[in-house]
């Protein structure tokens, strides 16, 4: 064998026992029972964005500069030519009833034929770097082997046209700000029934949100109301700000230009009938398996905290008296707003919305 033959023999060999060690290390990445052996897994850390797939391993970096400006770029249809549709990526915001609707997920892409995604990001937290960015976009957009692919995870919005690549189709759930927070309050003392033997963050802790604000704790401080207007806005400081002006105008922005359609927890099978009527290659027979799901666990939700007390009209009030809930309830009921007006423009409704049928407002001639 002639020397520079068995040079690049052993530099061969050399790569390949790098890629194996690289693969193993990925083993490490977490993974939810939620899913099932076959799924995968976006990571994200401070210094990386990758792809891990359960079965076959492979991970990507990319050193190449951030291309684009900074600023926000809109579309001019949610629907248009800068539209990936072959993904969606639905950035959920915890506790909107997002494991219910991920059941029928699951349950959809094994019959329609597409790829589920669960994004992580390792320091636990929902925003990212411009490099992690640039990394995720980088991932999602050139992972072909996993097209037609539903990503997942709780992540803040991310502007894919900023990178010079097409969105994909986000969607998103929304929830009346006060019952999510008290409901995230309560599953970290007391978890749920989706998963009763993980131990949460504050197990133990028995005091109520009333007394909780009583002794005005941060677990329940109106700054924690904060989470779904930072979720729409994106990853800018200001995003992240409670009580910012900017984020809220930012975030419906975002909402009417960059989502597909935004659903509401308590309309969740509203929800699904026009998730099935608009994109049926990733929701179609929807409405069926949800309808499927409460037939056999006589409940609107799969994932229910376990323990939750009624709160005093005094809580309430002081509450629903900060600035900061009043800003995310206005943005709740603008998202309200305009998922009443998608699902009007969908559906032609009669006397049951139960029965209603898709009206085709177009025709096709030849």
């Amino acid at each position: 064998m002639k020397p520079v033959h068995l040079l690049l023999f052993a530099g061969g060999l050399l790569a390949l026992l790098l890629i194996f060690e690289f693969q193993i290390l990925s083993l490490e990445l977490s993974v939810d029972s939620l899913i099932s052996p076959t799924r995968d897994v976006v990571t994200s850390s401070s210094t990386f964005a990758g792809m891990t797939n359960f079965n076959n391993h492979r991970r990507y970096s990319d050193s190449r500069q951030l291309r684009g400006d900074d600023s926000d770029k809109a579309l001019d249809s949610v629907m248009g030519k800068q539209q990936d549709m072959r993904v969606v990526l639905y950035n959920r915001v915890p506790k909107t009833g997002s494991t219910t609707f991920l059941w029928v997920i699951y349950k959809l892409c094994y019959q329609l034929g597409y790829n589920v995604i669960q994004i992580t990001i390792s320091k636990k937290w929902y925003i990212m770097g411009p490099s992690d960015q640039y990394d995720f976009v980088h991932n999602v957009t050139t992972w072909t082997g996993k097209l037609p692919g539903f990503y997942h995870g709780h992540v803040a919005f991310i502007d894919f046209q900023r990178f010079g690549v097409r969105q994909p189709m986000y969607i998103q759930i929304i929830r009346e700000p006060l019952d999510r927070l008290v409901s995230h309050y309560y599953f970290l003392r007391y978890g749920d029934n989706f998963s009763p033997n993980v131990k949460r963050s504050k197990m133990g802790d028995q005091m109520t949100f009333d007394e909780c604000v009583t002794k005005r704790r941060y677990d329940c401080s109106p700054l924690r109301l904060w989470a779904q207007i930072p979720f729409f806005c994106g990853h800018e400081a200001a995003c992240w700000k409670p009580g910012n002006a900017y984020a809220l105008l930012k975030a419906k922005q975002h909402l009417v230009s960059n989502y597909l359609v935004v659903g509401i927890t308590e309309q969740l099978p509203a929800f699904l009938a026009v998730l099935e009527s608009m994109v049926p290659q990733f929701f179609y027979g929807a409405s069926k398996v949800f309808e499927e799901m409460q037939r056999v666990k006589q409940t609107r939700h799969i994932r229910q905290t376990i323990k939750k007390d009624v709160l005093s009209k005094k809580t309430v009030l002081r509450m629903k008296h900060s600035r900061i809930y009043q800003m995310e309830r206005h943005f709740y009921e603008y998202a309200k707003v305009q998922f009443e007006s998608v699902r009007k423009r969908t559906f032609d409704y009669g006397e049951q919305e139960g029965n209603s049928q898709r009206r085709r407002n177009y025709h096709i001639y030849a």
